[in-house]
């Protein structure tokens, strides 16, 4: 083995971002990259990585893990991250969303190893969009609420560790049973079928090629500390559906305007959050890519998956 190479972890492989980063990285020589998920390899990437199964659920078996690759760099992308999922089941919600990463921070503090933790807008209630890193967290919803734990406890192992926080994460990669906003609302209207979408709940919107760039620079950088990590354009959902059908030439009146109080997200739901990026600029040289440009390269990207 190339002693000069840095061993990265990938958890949740299978995943939107998961699979992203494994189609970056695999590209870069001075890496050795493992990736793990709960479930068989999904990835349309096959080669120039190991992967791992691995239930992060099963503390042993992640320990057991961690022993056997020991890792340089994690990059934490493995979450539970449907709100009405984490509701149902909080007590896998916590397995999944918090003591994991308890887990993992607990060994990238014991071996001096570093951490990237992905998280989210929903850590904030929506009220005071956009956010700065150090703005004071108010989840209204148990995957928020998670998401805002995890962070804590994971700070609280002392661990080098770099906690991405991300908005409405879209685009393309090879899995098909992948899905996102705009994949779905291209989808349904190509197939003339009527949409509603949410008009009063304004986003960022993250392209995830640019998340998986993030990523990839705090790694390089070994950054540490609390990122906001998103596209630079607010927008409503409705907004955003309306720019794809446009690009994609398709029929607007398919889109149906609804408000969040109609499909009961009124309260489990912020309804503005957006990001303040300034810190990820100067200190990652993070650059967000703008909507329309992203909606370029992924109708670029469809004929590398042969979509």
């Amino acid at each position: 083995m190339d002693k000069l190479k840095q061993t990265i972890l990938i958890t949740g492989a299978n995943g939107f971002l998961g699979q992203k980063l494994m189609e970056k990285l695999v590209n870069m020589q001075h890496y050795r990259v493992i990736a793990t998920s709960k479930s068989e390899n999904r990835n349309f990437i096959r080669e120039g990585y190991t992967y791992r199964s691995c239930n992060f659920t099963d503390s042993a078996a992640l320990r057991s893990l961690l022993e056997e690759v020991h890792p340089d760099h994690i990059i934490h992308t493995a979450a539970m991250s449907s709100v009405e999922a984490c509701e149902n089941d909080p007590a896998l919600c916590e397995k999944v969303n918090i003591e994991a990463v308890y887990q993992l921070g607990k060994y990238c503090a014991q071996y001096d190893k570093h951490l990237v933790h992905l998280s989210t807008d929903f850590v904030f209630d929506g009220k005071e969009g956009p956010y700065k890193e150090d703005h004071k967290t108010n989840p209204c919803n148990a995957y928020g609420k998670s998401k805002a734990a995890s962070e804590t406890r994971l700070l609280s192992t002392t661990c080098r560790t770099a906690i991405l926080r991300t908005i409405l994460v879209y685009g393309v990669n090879g899995d098909p049973k992948r899905s996102n906003l705009v994949l779905w609302a291209k989808a349904q209207l190509e197939n003339n079928n009527r949409i509603n979408v949410v008009s009063d709940q304004w986003r960022m919107p993250t392209f995830v090629n640019d998340l998986a760039n993030a990523c990839i620079l705090a790694i390089e950088k070994e950054a540490t500390g609390v990122y906001h990590i998103s596209g630079e354009e607010m927008m409503s959902v409705l907004d955003a559906v309306y720019y794809i059908a446009d690009f994609w030439q398709l029929d607007r009146s398919l889109i149906n305007p609804i408000r969040a109080v109609d499909i009961g997200q009124e309260n489990n739901r912020p309804r503005k959050t957006g990001f303040i990026l300034d810190k990820a600029k100067t200190d990652l040289g993070y650059a967000p890519t703008p909507f329309i440009e992203s909606l370029r390269e992924i109708e670029q990207q469809f004929s590398f998956y042969n979509k």
